[in-house]
C-alpha cells in the first residue's frame, strides 16, 4: 500500500522471492497474538490492508470466516492467487484497492490488521478515517509495524520516504483522535540485521484499537 509508483514497483518486483523462513515467522507470531487478543473462533469477517502476499492472513485463514486480503501491487496478489488457488482456500478473497485513493468495500468488517504496511502510508489520520468507517460498532483495529526507529531499518531504499517507525504514545493518541480505544500493546516479534560486524535489532509492535 505505498503511496508513489516507485514503491508499488519494488514490491511488484520483489513478489516472487518474498516468502521467505524469515517473514514467514513473523507473520506467525502477529498472527498467534492477534488471535489470541481478538479470539475470533471463525465468527468474524477480517480485511487486511497492505496484504502482500498474505502471510498474516494465511497464518489465520482457520481463526476468521472470511478474509479479504487488499493490496495495490499486481504483483503481490498474484503470489497470493497462487496459493489460493493451489489450496483451494475458500474464505480468501484477493482484492486490488488503493484506500487512500479509492472507495472502499460496502461491506462491514469486524477486524482490519496490517503488518508492516503503515510506516508506507504518510497520512496516518486519513487511513484510520477509512479504516473506523469500513468496521462494524466495537470492532479492531490491529496495527502490526515498526517500533521508532533511526531510519536504518530501510537504509538500503533510496527511494524510501514513509516513517522511522512509530513512537507508541504518539500513535496511540492518533487512534484515540481518529475514533479507536487502545486496548492492547504488545511486541510479538523482533528483527536482527547484521551490518559490518554490528547486530541491529528492530523491534516490531502489535497495537489494537477499538472502534468507539
Amino acid at each position: 500500500m505505498a503511496q508513489n509508483n516507485n514503491m508499488e514497483e519494488h514490491f511488484d518486483a520483489a513478489a516472487a522471492t518474498w516468502d521467505d523462513q524469515g517473514k514467514i515467522r513473523r507473520a506467525e507470531d502477529f498472527a498467534k497474538s492477534i488471535t489470541d487478543f481478538l479470539k475470533p473462533a471463525g465468527k468474524m469477517k477480517g480485511f487486511e490492508f497492505g496484504c502482500g502476499t498474505g502471510l498474516l492472513g494465511y497464518s489465520m485463514r482457520n481463526n476468521f470466516s472470511h478474509l479479504t486480503m487488499a493490496d495495490n501491487s499486481e504483483g503481490m496478489l498474484a503470489v497470493l492467487k497462487e496459493k489460493i488457488d493451489r489450496e483451494q482456500i475458500s474464505n480468501m478473497t484477493p482484492l486490488h484497492i488503493d484506500l487512500l485513493e479509492e472507495d472502499p468495500p460496502k461491506e462491514k468488517y469486524d477486524a482490519i490488521f496490517t503488518m508492516m504496511t503503515m510506516h508506507h502510508v504518510m497520512d496516518i489520520g486519513k487511513i484510520l478515517d477509512v479504516f473506523n468507517s469500513m468496521l462494524n460498532e466495537g470492532g479492531y483495529v490491529c496495527i502490526g509495524d515498526l517500533d521508532k526507529e533511526d531510519g536504518s531499518f530501510h537504509g538500503h531504499m533510496k527511494d524510501f520516504n514513509g516513517h522511522k517507525g512509530f513512537d507508541r504514545q504518539e500513535l496511540g493518541s492518533t487512534l484515540d483522535h481518529h475514533g479507536f480505544e487502545l486496548v492492547h500493546y504488545s511486541i510479538p516479534h523482533e528483527i536482527t540485521r547484521e551490518k559490518e560486524g554490528t547486530t541491529k535489532k528492530y523491534p516490531l509492535f502489535l497495537m489494537i484499537g477499538k472502534k468507539k
